[in-house]
């Protein structure tokens, strides 16, 4: 039987869950911190130079150079195993380079500690699990430990509230974690990345679960931490949000970067269908002026569709 008397541990593995946050704060407390100066718009805030990623004896990623950029939103899209993934790991230094220089504030990773780190960047990664049926309130206010012991403690409710009200979790803030649909669980995710508020976004495939509707509110949340002055980097697979909410768009290609810019320029029929192995169409929304890119299929009359030589240039069988 757990003993309940005063001063005794409680060591079920509720207690022991419970523990942890706060052994986490009451570590962030004790270590050393600056805290960040808001960023000047345009700076990089990640930035890679050369960069090699190794997995095992395969290179993932080769001569990657790449800056993330205050008041931006930049895309990282390509086809399955392009290393889009992998790439926001090195930015966000949870993936050691083979070779290369990965910055982030104007400083190698390595100079970084992780609780310095944890003030200057937040990750989404693609899926979220815990071990313990945490409220979803907690679950979000675990985003903000990095600002333990430091003059912006004081925002905690502030910025936990204001995160579960911008991706609509509010409601179920009482219920545990673990009896939340898919996509409700996405949503907590990235209100804990909100609530951290650190002025580097890092979102790995962040509307992968969700329905049109939240689709759509994740990406005006990235345009809006953008408007403020952060940086958000997010790898998408939806082209189409790619091109209507990203300022610049980076196409991976089998671990290199085939193209970065505007999705306006880099979006061109001829690259896309090479990169994906797809024949696309492109053409401009005809109120955005955004690009549209649609597949090319097969007519209903069993017409072929058209396919791109080497070149980029539409042949039809």
């Amino acid at each position: 039987m757990t003993s309940t008397a005063t001063g005794s541990a409680d060591r079920t593995p509720a207690g022991a869950a419970a523990r942890r946050p706060a052994r986490l704060t009451a570590l962030l407390r004790r270590s050393r911190r600056t805290v960040p100066a808001r960023p000047v718009p345009g700076s990089a805030l990640a930035e890679v130079t050369d960069l090699h990623v190794r997995l095992g004896e395969r290179e993932v990623l080769a001569g990657i150079g790449l800056s993330a950029r205050a008041g931006e939103v930049l895309a990282l899209v390509g086809p399955n195993g392009a290393g889009k993934s992998t790439l926001l790991a090195a930015l966000a230094a949870d993936l050691p380079a083979a070779s290369g220089t990965v910055r982030i504030d104007g400083r190698p990773v390595g100079d970084w500690s992780a609780p310095e780190l944890a003030l200057r960047r937040s990750v989404l990664p693609q899926s979220a699990a815990l071990s313990f049926p945490f409220p979803v309130r907690d679950v979000v206010r675990m985003g903000r430990a990095p600002w333990a012991g430091t003059p912006l403690a004081g925002q905690d409710e502030e910025a936990v509230a204001a995160a579960m009200a911008a991706t609509e979790v509010t409601r179920f803030a009482e219920r545990p974690f673990s009896a939340l649909s898919g996509g409700e669980r996405a949503r907590v995710a990235l209100a804990r990345v909100l609530a951290q508020r650190a002025p580097l976004l890092l979102l790995d495939e962040p509307t992968a679960a969700l329905d049109l509707r939240h689709q759509e509110l994740v990406l005006r949340i990235c345009r809006e931490r953008a408007a403020a002055g952060d940086a958000v980097v997010v790898v998408l697979h939806d082209l189409g949000l790619a091109a209507a909410y990203a300022d610049r768009a980076a196409v991976l290609h089998e671990g290199r970067i085939a193209a970065v810019g505007p999705p306006s320029e880099v979006f061109g029929a001829g690259l896309l269908s090479r990169v994906y192995r797809q024949p696309v169409e492109v053409f401009p929304h005809p109120r955005t002026g955004a690009p549209l890119v649609v597949p090319l299929r097969d007519g209903p009359d069993g017409s072929r569709c058209g396919v791109r030589n080497a070149n980029g240039d539409l042949t039809f069988p």
